[in-house]
């Protein structure tokens, strides 16, 4: 049974991923819509728990975290919401980090909210088996003493939660505008906690001037292709940091890229946390603006991986002599006049698999529907152009907390 988890307080104003699972009966064909609970009554049936409540032993099996791959079936999952998304300022790390057409928006709304209209139509339909769904509670711009801060958005659980094995992890972040992001996902991070999770979060960074290079000198393409050939980012070493998103899982393997919201020492912290179980791998790409691994090299099943063709991976030949199976995903289709204020247009290949045989695909990206019908692969189809909009696609939108399989080695 999939759950899909949000938490309470959702409103019209932004309502991305708001009906998760409402089309299930429809959309599945042959199969019948079960029962499934909504945002406000799930949360506050499943949320009774007060602050002099025991913590109490769960034995492993009754863990309500656990995920080992990309792959597995799903069976619970967290979905972001864009109430309130805020612009972030336009500070050198936010720079560094979009494209220079869209600066002058940076520069004209840098802490206003995204334009309501477009927000409006951020509505993403996930289509999924069984569901009970669940989000974050909606972001609250308040005053905070953090030099330049506020509260960017809850939109992007991928971002700041990854879940290895029992444990769910809270990633520091890097952009001063995400610093608070985490207070919109510890209710739901408690609730599993009391539930027998594990729960650690990542030392928190102090995000001193320090921690930025403020003199990366970006002007133009031509800057980041160069910049980042050197091994140069906008992110310093003075201490860790990074977003769950530079993270992927493979079984006991994660690989993961040095980007610009990702440093070594952010990297090193969780090599140490993770070993001996698992192993990190560190794989870089020809890319002029890395940040987030999951739209330049998507692991979809065992020994099983898209990667982007403009982005190549510098590591390819490893993976193809452990016998791995590099696909090639086709060239995105949305047009250019489609405002992408925070991403790329690979987001095509920003997939979220339910297991090794579906997946969540954009319904405007036809050609690689077909790549996944070609792999036997059946396509879930859905508009999510305007949620692509604030930074993500389906993996970026979620946070699967719960997949159906056990710890396997699949790269020797």
């Amino acid at each position: 049974m999939l759950r899909v988890r949000c938490l309470r307080g959702g409103s019209r104003g932004a309502e991305a991923a708001h009906l998760i699972g409402a089309m299930v009966g429809r959309a599945a064909s042959g199969w019948v819509s079960r029962v499934f609970r909504s945002t406000s009554s799930s949360a506050a049936a499943q949320l009774p728990l007060t602050v002099d409540e025991p913590v109490t032993e769960h034995a492993p099996e009754d863990c309500p975290v656990c995920a080992f791959n990309e792959w597995d079936p799903l069976e619970e999952v967290i979905v972001g919401r864009a109430e309130n998304a805020c612009v972030p300022p336009f500070t050198v790390e936010v720079k560094a980090n979009t494209y220079e057409k869209y600066w002058p928006f940076y520069q004209q709304y840098g802490g206003q909210t995204f334009p309501k209209d477009h927000v409006k139509k951020c509505i993403m339909f996930f289509i999924l088996y069984n569901c009970i769904f669940y989000r974050p509670t909606p972001t609250l711009h308040q005053p905070y003493t953090l030099q330049e801060t506020l509260c960017m958005y809850a939109a992007m659980p991928r971002d700041i939660l990854i879940v290895v094995g029992n444990e769910i992890i809270e990633a520091p972040m890097a952009w001063r505008a995400r610093f608070f992001e985490y207070r919109a996902y510890r209710p739901l991070i408690k609730e599993y906690f009391r539930r027998g999770a594990k729960w650690t979060t990542a030392p928190k960074p102090t995000m001193s001037d320090e921690l930025y290079d403020q003199d990366y000198p970006i002007r133009t393409v031509e800057d980041r292709h160069k910049l980042a050939a050197q091994g140069k980012f906008v992110t310093t070493e003075f201490e860790p940091c990074f977003d769950a998103a530079d993270f992927i899982r493979a079984g006991t393997d994660i690989f993961v890229q040095r980007s610009q919201v990702t440093n070594f020492m952010g990297i090193e912290w969780m090599r140490r946390h993770l070993a001996p179980t698992y192993k990190i791998h560190i794989i870089s790409f020809k890319d002029p603006n890395p940040m987030h691994i999951d739209a330049t090299f998507n692991i979809i099943g065992p020994g099983l991986v898209l990667s982007n063709p403009d982005r190549p991976c510098r590591q390819i030949e490893m993976f193809k002599k452990a016998g791995w199976t590099v696909v090639t995903p086709p060239t995105p289709l949305i047009p250019d006049n489609h405002p992408l204020w925070m991403s790329s247009k690979w987001l095509s290949m920003n997939v979220l698999m339910l297991d090794e045989k579906r997946v969540m695909v954009d319904a405007n990206e036809m050609t690689i529907q077909k790549m996944f019908e070609n792999l036997g692969i059946k396509t879930i189809k859905v508009n999510i152009r305007h949620a692509n909009s604030l930074g993500g696609g389906f993996h970026c939108w979620t946070t699967d907390v719960r997949r159906r399989g056990t710890l396997q080695s699949y790269f020797l």
